[in-house]
This record gives C-alpha cells, structure tokens and sequence, in this order.
C-alpha cells in the first residue's frame, strides 16, 4: 500500500503560469493547497474572479479549497503604481517595470507560516525561465528555504517546476478551457484585460509566439 504524499502548498495567481503550475502538480499526484496571498493590489479582485474559475477548470480531489492570506502593502508600498493604477507600466515598457519590491520573500514567507501550521514542508511557485528579478533565482530560493526552516523550527523547501520553461511551451502544453480562464493584466477594466499594460503585451506575444489562438477578451 503506497503512503500518501504530505500536501504542496502552491503559492497561484490568475495566470498561465499559476494554472500549469497547478496541472503539473497535480499529474505528478500531488495533494496541492492552493494559495493566494491579498496585498492591496489594484488588479487582485480581477486576478481572484479568474483564479477561481481556473481551478473549477482543474477540480480534482487532489486540489483541495482555496486558502487566502491577508497581508495589505498599503503602509509599505505607499504610492506605489500598484497601489495607486498611476503610470502602471504600458505596452512598450521594460520587464524591469513591473517589479514589485520584495514580492517572492513577502509571498512565500506567509505561505510559509500558514504551511508551517499545517505540517506541510514544500512551497511550489510558477516562476519561469528568463525571469529577470533577484528574488526569482535558485539561489535565492534555497536561502530563503533555509532561513525560514531555522524561523520556524520546520522544514521548508522551495520548489520552482515550470523554471525551465517560457511561457509559450506552457501555453503549447495547456488544456485550451482553462488557458481561457486565466488572467494576466496590471490595469483590468472591471474582470477584463485591459489590453495595454506590460503584462497583456506579454500575454499576446507569448501566445504568437506558441502558435495558438489567443482566447483573452481585451477591453481595447
């Protein structure tokens, strides 16, 4: 009788990434918790709606409910962009523009404590390869894995499957209903892509470039 793999926690958020993550676990046989951190971020009521609709997408058994954490960056961020739908980063702009200070430690540290709570021990996250940021780095993930197991007195590792991978493969690889579902955009108009952000120019140009139709409704 084979024993039962412990639960993953899988730090998600509406988007292609978040959704494969999500499949790729999931086939692997994992018991996954999903999780979804609330900072204040202007497109978070959006970026839920579509979350939500992604995992009715991928409902098994092994997917167990939503878990949210509240954690406001409103005294932290202050004036940031996100925070405030000023100058959010358009079409044309750098990767390097979207960068939200301290996200990835932010993030998987309160995963980390609620999982630490639960007796799970592994933090799954959607980065991919090519991302640009200090904080999206194995490196970086053994040390803050490290660290936060010395914190909490209970083992932590950090997981990053997809870092191989761009995001055309992934959309080359997805169930089209649930690429459908998902939601990549700073600036929505209402649950809507708002179609001129940094993030909507990403998804377009990830889905010519994997040579499948883009099923997103943009509000432009």
């Amino acid at each position: 009788m084979h024993r039962q793999r412990p639960p993953t926690c899988a730090l998600v958020s509406g988007g292609v990434d978040s959704a494969l993550l999500l499949r790729r676990l999931l086939n692997a046989r994992n018991t996954v918790v999903p999780v979804y951190v609330q900072c204040g971020l202007r497109w978070e009521t959006a970026e839920l709606h579509w979350l939500r609709r992604v995992l009715r997408c991928l409902q098994t058994q092994a997917l167990r409910s939503l878990q949210l954490i509240e954690l406001p960056l409103h005294t932290v961020y202050r004036n940031h962009w996100s925070l405030t739908g000023r100058r959010v980063p358009q079409a044309r702009s750098r990767d390097a523009a979207v960068y939200l200070p301290g996200r990835n430690v932010l993030l998987i540290s309160a995963a980390a404590i609620v999982s630490a709570e639960r007796g799970i021990s592994t933090i799954a996250l959607g980065v991919l390869k090519g991302n640009p940021f200090g904080d999206a780095t194995p490196r970086f993930f053994a040390r803050l894995a490290g660290c936060l197991t010395q914190a909490l007195n209970h083992p932590i590792r950090v997981l990053t499957p997809l870092r191989r991978f761009v995001k055309a493969q992934l959309i080359r690889s997805a169930d089209a209903a649930c690429l459908g579902s998902t939601f990549s955009c700073l600036n929505p108009r209402g649950v809507t892509h708002c179609g001129r952000c940094n993030k909507c120019a990403e998804r377009q140009r990830a889905f010519r470039a994997a040579g499948v139709p883009d099923p997103t409704a943009y509000a432009r």
